[in-house]
């Protein structure tokens, strides 16, 4: 049965071909992450593939990989069923959908790869192939971000195979990642990790991509690349950094742990800060994301730091990831809805679920992960630190707070429409999971129960009612900053212009030791065979991405 494994990764992959053949067929492609829901109960044996490189393994191999397993085909789906109607009278649906199906299996191996090797192929598919998602509506503020993506995708993914490299060479040529956890890991390894895996993580201050690329890409694309895609930089560094007990293992990861905890309590109180100076809905939900992954980088701090069970941390994982990233997913999906439809106020109480959600209000998932976050802090190394976790959900509540008034702003004129039903069963679904999927999760029901004692209920709403008496003052004397130059400006895209104008303008030297009469290419018909390569298809980014996608099919089997 271990090669039921193979479903998930195959079955989009396997219908980017189908796809590119019968365009109608786009109305199901929704359904591809599908094979992933029964297979995380199941859990069958791990596949191992000796056919493509030593230690190639795809499988679960502990409680938090079917955990993230099981969230992200359900953030596909939910997500996927609202692009459906959303890409259904757009030209270039086709062109979305490959894209699409290609980041899912991307996404989907991460999770299922058990080796460096499996975990770095669908890390590079995904992050290249969101750039197509990221630049999908061709406008000029879309291929702007999409060349910063690229730019810093790229960087990303050469820093990761050099610190993939390094762990091979440390671990004695092995790329399990189960090895690597039990390996030291020198100072370069770890720069080479963290860099690379943060850039596509987005915390601070590799965050530079997160508020250009949200704004450009389409709705239902923003909700899988900040739902989903982003978190791939922590499961990274969560799989690839050592946790093992020795000294020998963990002397320089233990040193680093507290730079890694400011790093994150900076990115966590820098997203909410410059979230508050935005105008735009999507791009202060980017810095929310910048936010949240401060917190998710703080785990990775307990984890180096050795005064945390792993056991434990894995856990508050799970649910942190599953909580900011089905929460994230719906307000993204929201703020896209309220950009073509009129909201009625049943919409706007299910929009309020996941963004209370996100700053820990009672009895919704964020209850959880912030009460337990705060707990493993309180008991660690750290502990004089959690006061600042406490300020941190105030912090939140008030960036959510502006970022749904953005989204009430951004609506259309006249009554509330009528929106189709399948943007309703997917929304719908992602904003209703906040409150009811801690009842359906036993361990999450266990934890929700812990925190409706008098304790720890005060510790849950005292920082929402300070931030709702700064909220109600704001809207009292509505304060005039005038600070929107500062909000737009957006040093990643100024830097990213300056080097393609650098890049296009710099003269280029001529080498002495080349002759004086230019050297011509020894075939001279390469451009008329780039012409038929074009007239393949009707686009040729869709020809691209078919035969990258039967390369790695080949590869695969």
């Amino acid at each position: 049965m271990a090669w039921l494994w193979l479903l998930i990764p195959l079955t989009p992959l396997l219908l980017v071909p189908i796809l590119m053949r019968w365009p109608k067929l786009r109305s199901v492609v929704w359904l591809a992450p599908l094979p992933a829901l029964p297979l995380a109960f199941m859990r069958p044996d791990t596949l191992v593939l000796p056919g493509l490189w030593p230690g190639a393994q795809l499988g679960i191999a502990d409680g938090l990989s079917a955990i993230l397993l099981l969230f992200t085909a359900a953030l596909w789906l939910a997500a996927g069923l609202c692009a459906v109607s959303g890409h259904a009278k757009d030209p270039h649906a086709r062109r979305f959908w490959v894209f699409w199906l290609l980041s899912m299996t991307g996404n989907l191996l991460l999770i299922l790869a058990q080796d460096g090797a499996s975990f770095y192929v669908g890390f590079t598919l995904m992050s290249l192939s969101a750039f197509g998602l990221v630049i999908h509506n061709g406008t000029t503020e879309s291929r702007r971000a999409g060349r910063l993506y690229l730019q810093l995708a790229i960087v990303g993914e050469l820093l990761l195979f050099m610190g993939l490299m390094l762990r091979v060479h440390e671990a004695d040529g092995s790329m399990l990642l189960t090895a690597w956890q039990e390996t030291p890991a020198g100072l370069p390894t770890l720069i080479c990790l963290l860099i690379g895996f943060g850039l596509k993580a987005g915390f601070w201050p590799l965050h530079v991509w997160l508020p250009a690329a949200h704004p450009a890409a389409p709705a239902a694309a923003s909700a899988v690349l900040s739902g989903a895609m982003i978190k791939a930089g922590i499961i990274g560094l969560w799989r690839f950094m050592p946790r093992g007990s020795g000294e020998e293992v963990m002397s320089l990861p233990a040193s680093v742990a507290p730079w890694l905890l400011a790093i994150g309590l900076i990115s966590a109180f820098y997203g909410v800060a410059v979230g508050l100076l935005q105008t735009r809905d999507k791009t202060a939900l980017a810095y929310s994301s910048v936010s949240q992954m401060g917190y998710l980088l703080v785990l990775v701090a307990l984890l180096l730091s050795q005064s945390v069970s792993v056991e434990a941390l894995g856990l508050l994982l799970g649910f942190y990831v599953v909580h900011h990233g089905l929460a994230k997913g719906a307000l993204f999906l929201g703020a896209g809805m309220a950009h073509e439809y009129r909201l009625s106020r049943v919409h706007w109480v299910l929009m309020a679920l996941p963004a209370v959600a996100l700053a820990g209000f009672p009895l919704t998932t964020g209850a959880v992960a912030k009460s337990l976050l705060k707990d493993q802090v309180g008991n660690s190394a750290f502990a004089a630190w959690e006061i600042l976790f406490y300020v941190g959900s105030m912090a939140t509540l008030l960036l959510v707070s502006r970022a749904l008034w953005l989204i009430w702003r951004s609506q259309p004129g006249g009554p509330p429409a009528t929106m189709p039903l399948p943007w309703k069963l997917g929304w719908g679904s992602l904003c209703l999971a906040a409150p009811v999927l801690p009842w359906l999760w036993p361990d999450l029901r266990v934890a929700l129960l812990d925190t409706l004692s008098l304790y720890g209920l005060w510790g849950l709403m005292w920082p929402l009612l300070l931030g709702a008496v700064v909220i109600a003052l704001v809207v009292r004397f509505n304060p005039q900053w005038h600070l929107e130059r500062l909000a737009r400006y957006q040093p990643g895209l100024v830097l990213s212009l300056r080097l393609r104008r650098w890049l296009q303008t710099r003269p280029v030297a001529r080498d002495p030791m080349l002759p004086e009469r230019p050297v011509r290419m020894p075939w001279a018909g390469w451009r008329n065979l780039e012409r038929r390569w074009n007239r393949l298809g009707r686009d040729v980014v869709q020809v691209s991405a078919w035969v990258m996608a039967l390369g790695l099919l080949w590869v695969l089997l």
